[in-house]
């Protein structure tokens, strides 16, 4: 009875909003230049559409989230976790990336859960050259065309063999 009566005095119980938390990828629509007139000044470059921004969490040497959405470095292939090398090649990610803004320039391939991307730091650095320059990643050809191949430290397919045998199919992703 007690309720009811406050139900009647305050205008009974009014329902929340609902928010989501959750940062949602949405592609981009297609970017149309517009013709400038000749006083206009060009910008330095031209806004891509397909590209990503912002600090981003490290999951491991070849997946990252930038606001929510999983990323996978496109055309390299760096160890598990639980494999050698694979929280070193973590780590080195870390310290790439951290406090920096990375650029990832969305590819149309998706990888598992992940959008497939190349990623830059703020200087132009691609991550993806710099942990293989570094050994601890290995250029991918299926998926790279072998653009990362010649930045390959020698033997370094023997020090990271599980990595190396996964892209020959010999164990499962």
């Amino acid at each position: 009875m007690f309720i009811s009566l406050l139900k009647l005095l305050f205008g009974g119980t009014k329902k929340r909003p609902q928010y989501s938390h959750k940062a949602e990828y949405t592609p981009p629509v297609a970017h149309v230049p517009r013709k400038r007139s000749s006083g206009e000044h060009k910008p330095s470059r031209t806004p891509s559409t397909n590209v990503l921004k912002g600090k981003c969490h490290v999951i491991d040497g070849d997946t990252i989230v930038i606001s929510g959405t999983k990323i996978r470095i496109a055309g390299i292939d760096a160890p598990e976790l639980d494999h050698p090398w694979g929280k070193k090649s973590k780590f080195a990610m870390i310290s790439l990336c951290k406090g920096k803004i990375v650029t990832a320039v969305i590819k149309e391939e998706i990888s598992y859960d992940r959008i497939v991307a190349q990623c830059y730091l703020p200087d132009g650095t691609d991550v993806a050259a710099e942990l293989v320059k570094q050994g601890l990643a290995l250029d991918w050809p299926k998926f790279s065309g072998g653009e990362y191949r010649h930045l390959e430290p020698p033997g370094i397919r023997k020090k990271l063999w599980r990595a190396a045998a996964r892209q020959q199919g010999r164990f499962r992703p």
